[in-house]
């Protein structure tokens, strides 16, 4: 596919197979077409690592954890679930709403390997008292039963999966976690941009085929207590409907 930005005469050219189509640059469409490619640049070029949260670093796309928050705020959930923990920013960043809806919620993190100055940081922080830590694997029978243990009946729960982005790993948490998510909430199979960034420097030809957003299409076309479905925006002036995201095809909804 080749893109030329044409800011003279305002118009987008797409050439693809062989056939050139040219629209207005200044519309919906030349806008998702860009932001795909940005999207794959920013990756490349490690755009969400300049990002944190309260002091911690938190490896996302902000336009991600902005759709993200209204998710919490309208669940207000009583647990949220995350795999993988990396340098915390994430939990810091969830244990935040809490607070600020005045809500005694509880973050769980799990991650095969909490590294020491990395938990040292997370349990200094202000707002651990929200946030419960847990180290092994999380497909590992006795973390998951760990995890199980934080969660008291009749509890709203939220889980996401952001740890080893594998079709093999996540297919396997959605299978252990997907049971602990409220009827309303989702089970979030972050980072299926790797199907999209296969084909830049730092990505993975095999990524194609072997990634999370393919995990969870998998998952809902097998489980008829799930679909795939992006919440809606509570606002919007704009004629835009599509996220510029790193999570495509994430947000698992329970239906039953």
């Amino acid at each position: 596919m080749k893109l030329t930005v044409d800011t003279d005469n305002a118009v987008l050219l797409l050439e693809e197979g062989g056939v050139q189509r040219e629209m207005p640059l200044y519309t919906d469409a030349a806008f998702e077409l860009l932001s795909r490619e940005w999207v794959r640049l920013g990756w490349n070029q490690k755009y969400p690592y300049c990002f944190s949260w309260m002091g911690r670093p938190i490896i996302q796309l902000p336009e991600d954890m902005i759709r993200m928050q209204e998710v919490i705020y309208s669940l207000k959930p009583d647990v949220i679930i995350e795999t993988g923990v990396a340098h915390g920013g994430s939990l810091i960043y969830y244990a935040s709403l809490f607070k600020a809806m005045g809500k005694a919620g509880r973050v769980v993190g799990v991650d095969i390997e909490i590294r020491p100055h990395n938990r040292a940081a997370i349990e200094a922080h202000e707002l651990f008292e929200y946030i419960t830590l847990i180290e092994g694997s999380s497909v590992a029978a006795e973390i998951v039963e760990q995890v199980k243990a934080q969660v008291n009946p009749g509890e709203t729960v939220l889980v996401i999966l952001d740890s080893n982005h594998t079709y093999a790993h996540v297919s396997e948490e959605l299978r252990l976690y997907s049971p602990l998510v409220s009827k309303g909430s989702y089970i979030v199979s972050t980072d299926g941009v790797m199907q999209d960034v296969a084909i830049v420097p730092r990505g993975k030809p095999e990524w194609d085929k072997d990634n999370p957003s393919q995990a969870a299409i998998d998952f809902a076309a097998a489980t008829p207590a799930f679909v795939i479905e992006q919440p809606a925006w509570p606002f919007n002036e704009s004629t835009l409907a599509q996220n510029i995201t790193h999570w495509p095809n994430a947000w698992l909804k329970r239906i039953g």
